[in-house]
């Protein structure tokens, strides 16, 4: 299943978070700011000494910027644990105005995950603990329940934890998803779905996905057209008709280009976005 869901379209970029030049990070995404994206995103990998941590950054380009959402694209869950991430998430929306959304992920690198001390998954239990990980979070989050938080998961256990801070605006969930058992969560428990079309064997897989997603929602009880999809793609991606064809044929409403270019950062801003958008527009009803 496919076709335009007739979200607004939004544009962000998707930086390396180079420890070898940690001002230049930063300066890409006060660029990206100052071109009129909508955000920005950082890959977490807190096994990569080459990489500066994650969490650091976002608070520091928050602090630096004014205007444009961050998130973690996507959040490594093995070495993040939920309830301590969701608390630095509302800590870093409330210090920002409400500019932060969750990007997770079930993690990757199994053997540096090990490395750094978490235990090794299986991809059924990897899904199954992002689900956990999901209510976990969500139960910081809620400042409107009075009591304690009990969870005796597989995964994740929590023997009446407090509740809070509630963030300043609703963070929303975006899963990094591709396979059939993860594609549903997006539908049943997510607020938006992250894959990566240079991931992904074709763009046709999109519809596949979005048709998962769909279903799964409907079953929960869930208006589709909620949840947004997101998309990360190469700066080769990044030229208004494929965009535009992406936006109306697979439903994306969000394009994340993956650029360490001030000057690409610029022509997105100033060049793409608008005319993808003029694009679009034109196109719907």
């Amino acid at each position: 299943m496919g076709g335009d869901h007739g979200q607004t379209l939004s544009f962000g970029t998707f930086i390396t978070p180079a420890a070898a030049d940690p001002v230049g990070t930063v300066a890409l995404a006060v660029a990206a700011e100052r071109a009129g994206l909508d955000l920005v995103t950082f890959q977490d990998h807190p096994y990569q000494p080459r990489f500066l941590d994650t969490w650091t950054l976002l608070s520091w380009v928050g602090a630096r910027t004014e205007r444009v959402h961050l998130a973690g694209d996507v959040h490594n869950l093995p070495l993040r644990p939920p309830a301590v991430l969701a608390r630095a998430a509302a800590s870093l929306d409330l210090l920002t105005g409400g500019r932060v959304a969750m990007g997770l992920g079930t993690g990757g690198f199994w053997d540096a995950i090990v490395a750094m001390g978490a235990d090794r998954r299986s991809p059924g239990e990897a899904v199954s603990a992002l689900a956990e990980a999901i209510g976990v979070i969500r139960e910081i989050w809620n400042t409107d329940a009075r009591d304690g938080i009990f969870r005796d998961g597989e995964f994740y256990r929590l023997s009446g934890a407090k509740r809070g801070p509630a963030p300043a605006h609703p963070i929303p969930i975006w899963l990094g998803a591709y396979g059939p058992r993860m594609l549903r969560l997006v539908g049943t428990a997510a607020d938006g779905w992250l894959p990566s079309l240079g991931r992904l064997a074709a763009p046709e897989l999109l519809g596949e996905g979005n048709a998962r997603i769909d279903d799964a929602a409907r079953a929960a009880g869930r208006e589709p057209t909620s949840i947004r999809r997101l998309l990360n793609v190469a700066v080769a991606d990044a030229e208004p008709e494929r965009l535009a064809q992406l936006a109306l044929g697979y439903g994306i409403d969000t394009f994340i280009v993956a650029t360490d270019d001030s000057s690409a950062i610029a022509r997105l801003g100033d060049t793409v976005a608008p005319a993808t958008r003029a694009l679009v527009d034109a196109a719907r009803p």
